[in-house]
């Protein structure tokens, strides 16, 4: 072989990215950009990275459980201007009238050109927090609750039924939960996470976390959480890791002497999938206002079960009356909670008034 055509093709190599560097700089690419969010804040941009990491390095938080892979639509935003069309990425997580008032996924969208966006203002509060694990407490055979002292910030204000992300280190993963913990104790956060089979998150939570660990948490986030303004009546209902946004919530109200009628409702499979049984009965003891209904669907034999039994559903629908002036608090799967609200309605609660929280 000729000695020289190696090198000849490494030349032309060489001179096809110099060409394609300068076609890049001729047509736009690498220039600074401009990001105006909410129409305060600007934002200078030299790269052309993702909305998501742009607004992420700039401290500002989005709600991302995948980790910017498109596969939880949870990062969203509105664009006003620039961005390109609609990817076919994001189709499946943007309905009709989302699409049609420019929601976008920012881990979708780059930032080629100018761009005008909007986020909820809340979600400037959010912020990335050092955390060292202070207990990590078995709570089933595959449920734990974590607790995290926050090293800096050292506070995170947050409103009960709201969720933090949990920042894998090593390899690139973002998980969303639910704070289990009391928001009158903003140093420390507490999370329930249940093993999910192949999940890297609750699999390094489960097998590789230990206590002393430091691990990045961001939030809080989400639009799930008590309306502190009403007095109505409310009646909660969950399953599994479902525990914890209620399990804030119960605590917020215990501090304010637990005024408002609540009914919980707990669905398990079995006697081995309930937990923080005696906490809760403790509070229905404290606060005679409060009723926690656990029901298993299968009991076992030997679980010599003498409480509810059935579906959570068929177990609302025997013990609820009329819900007209009702709140409901929904925490769960999205077919358990699809169910749950076809019995909410047949009780006639108000659709205004049901909150909900779907657990991928």
């Amino acid at each position: 072989m000729n000695i020289f055509v190696p090198i000849i093709l490494v030349g032309v190599l060489i001179v096809i990215t110099l060409l394609l560097i300068v076609v890049d700089k001729l047509l736009g690419g690498g220039k600074e950009k401009i990001l105006m969010i909410n129409d305060e804040i600007i934002v200078p941009v030299k790269n052309e990275d993702t909305v998501l990491n742009t607004l992420s390095e700039q401290k500002i938080y989005l709600p991302s459980a995948c980790g910017g892979k498109a596969t939880c639509g949870t990062c969203k935003f509105r664009l006003i201007e620039g961005g390109g069309e609609v990817k076919p990425t994001e189709l499946p997580f943007l309905s009709p009238v989302e699409k049609e008032n420019g929601v976008r996924l920012s881990c979708q969208v780059k930032v080629k050109d100018d761009m005008k966006i909007e986020i909820p203002k809340q979600l400037l509060n959010a912020k990335s927090y050092k955390t060292k694990v202070v207990s990590i407490t078995d709570q089933t055979y595959d449920i734990k609750l974590v607790k995290f002292k926050l090293l800096n910030p050292k506070v995170m204000n947050f409103k009960p039924g709201q969720f933090a992300q949990i920042v894998v280190p090593g390899i690139d993963v973002i998980r969303a939960y639910s704070i289990a913990s009391n928001p009158a104790n903003p140093e420390e956060i507490e999370l329930i996470i249940r093993q999910v089979p192949n999940g890297k998150a609750t699999t390094f939570v489960h097998k590789a976390l230990q206590v002393g660990d430091k691990i990045t948490l961001t939030g809080p986030f989400g639009d799930f959480y008590l309306q502190e303004q009403s007095n109505r009546d409310m009646i909660c209902i969950a399953g599994g890791s479902g525990k914890a946004p209620i399990r804030s919530i119960l605590y917020y109200l215990k501090d304010r002497g637990m005024n408002r009628k609540v009914k919980y409702f707990f669905g398990a499979k079995s006697k081995r999938d309930l937990y923080m049984t005696e906490e809760f009965d403790a509070l229905q003891k404290e606060f005679l206002n409060f009723e926690y209904i656990p029901a298993l669907s299968e009991p076992l034999p030997e679980d010599n079960w003498q409480g509810e039994t059935g579906l959570i559903t068929d177990v609302v629908d025997r013990l609820t009356g009329d819900l007209t002036e009702a709140e409901a608090y929904l925490c769960g799967s999205p077919g358990m909670i699809n169910a749950c609200i076809k019995v909410l309605n047949k009780h006639e609660i108000k659709q205004h008034n049901v909150f909900y929280d779907k657990f991928s």
